[in-house]
């Protein structure tokens, strides 16, 4: 089995320790009992293979080197931090007593050396826990870059910004596997395609979040894109996914419940009762995607806006005139009802498996 990513490895080497663990388990049963040679060969078989692995991804063979890993991730995240904050403050403690063309040199130069250590490092370190510190460190740069020759030069603001920091993120992330950097130019990207669709419809490009349908095309986008192969970077597909979810169920929440801020001639009533019904059906089409196939981040998007949508209808059917004891009973009634289906579900579910594994 040829493995893509560092995800696939690590889920290889936890499939090993599951069945070295049941194999033991079953020898102590004394269900079978395996020859001296065929355990030796079955041992060493998965010595090479974790050590190759090993040593192509540099994964966690156990579970103290995953509590180091955890640690490690955290620390990085955080050095990233404090480095970003050193430059931004750097920048503006010294900022005044340079020449407008030494501006422009540090602006363009100090974005582009925390790209080329960050390619850098993502090639000669495994773990890409210092490429992910010097990719957001490099982010930052960038981000500082444009702002600061936006008032160096005068530039009005525009959203064009936003599809800058984009690429910048999206190149970071793709050339050193960071799922964090993916996540930062996603947020950027739906920014300025919101901006654009608000431009489009006749707003002030800054004023896109007003209006939440604005947001619609962004998801629509960030769901497509991972219909793309992504099997080498870990996580990434997922990532898409979530954020496309948000993006659009988060804005039909809103209108569900603000219907006067919709761009459809309809009334305010008209307007929530619509996404309301949209929130209904597009969270249960969600579940059976993701039941369909076997996205659990889709599964769970779908499950929590669903309960979001049918508690807040029944808020706004019994909250005023039914009795506070009686309303909440109602609402453990109905989470008992969902446990029962959910429940049924996952049975149906798992029958079916069998079946096809048969």
């Amino acid at each position: 089995m040829q493995l893509q990513s560092k995800a696939d490895a690590q889920r290889r080497v936890d499939q090993i320790a599951d069945f070295q663990a049941e194999l033991a388990l079953i020898e102590q049963e004394k269900i079978i009992s395996l020859q001296e040679s065929d355990r030796s060969a079955i041992a060493n078989y998965h010595a090479d293979l974790i050590a190759q692995l090993a040593a192509a991804f540099d994964i966690d063979v156990n579970k103290r080197e995953k509590q180091f890993s955890l640690g490690m991730k955290i620390a990085s995240f955080l050095g990233a931090l404090g480095l970003a904050a050193s430059v931004f403050f750097l920048f503006y403690q010294f900022w005044g007593r340079f020449t407008t063309a030494t501006q422009v040199l540090i602006l363009i130069v100090a974005p582009l050396l925390g790209l080329s250590a960050t390619v850098y490092a993502s090639y000669r370190e495994k773990t890409g826990y210092f490429s992910k510190l010097l990719g957001l460190v490099s982010f930052g740069c960038f981000v500082l870059n444009l702002s600061m020759l936006g008032q160096i030069f005068n530039i009005t603001p525009s959203a064009n910004a936003f599809l800058l920091w984009a690429m910048f993120a999206f190149f970071l992330a793709y050339a050193s596997d960071v799922r964090l950097l993916l996540a930062v130019g996603i947020i950027c990207s739906a920014a300025f395609l919101s901006a654009q669709t608000g431009t489009w419809s006749g707003c002030y490009w800054i004023h896109f979040g007003e209006r939440p349908e604005n947001f619609f095309p962004a998801a629509l986008f960030l769901f497509l894109i991972p219909l793309f192969p992504h099997h080498k970077y870990s996580g990434f597909s997922v990532i898409y996914r979530v954020f496309a979810l948000l993006l659009f169920f988060v804005p039909v929440l809103i209108l569900s419940n603000w219907g006067r801020i919709s761009y459809m001639p309809l009334s305010s009533e008209g307007v929530e009762s619509l996404y309301q019904l949209i929130g209904f059906i597009c969270s249960a089409a969600a579940i059976w995607l993701g039941i369909r196939k076997g996205w659990s981040e889709v599964v769970n998007c779908g499950n929590v806006f669903f309960t979001i949508f049918l508690y807040t209808k029944f808020y706004d059917w019994w909250w005023d005139w039914m009795p506070k004891s009686l309303f909440f009973l109602l609402i453990g009634l109905t989470a008992i009802l969902m446990l029962l289906i959910f429940k049924r579900l996952r049975k149906t579910q798992s029958q079916s498996g069998q079946e096809v594994s048969i």
